[in-house]
């Protein structure tokens, strides 16, 4: 059964289509991605997590719980993206990003 307060949640991102990363911001978006894996993994191993070669809840195991240079692309892909798109929102709300 479902429960009548999440069924009609419908996620509403926003567009970043328009929106272009100035070439000198590229840069960041690796520091930031490494960064949010790093806040990830504090995260599990503050909740008692540790390395397993799978995933497993009940043991508190997964395999990401390495350095971000050692995750599989498509998990430092998935980092790069929730950068990206921070740094995105950030422009589309009219913040200006310098050094």
């Amino acid at each position: 059964m479902m429960n009548m307060k999440y069924d009609r949640y419908e996620p509403r991102p926003e567009d970043f289509s328009g929106v272009r990363l100035p070439d000198e911001l590229e840069p960041l978006v690796e520091l930031m991605a490494k960064n949010v894996h790093e806040v990830w993994a504090a995260g599990r191993m503050a909740e008692g997590w540790t390395w397993g070669p799978v995933r497993d809840d009940a043991l508190k195991q997964h395999p990401c719980l390495v350095s971000y240079e050692e995750l599989p692309e498509s998990e430092r892909d998935y980092d790069r993206a929730t950068a990206l798109n921070t740094l995105k929102l950030i422009l589309s709300l009219g913040f200006k990003i310098q050094r």
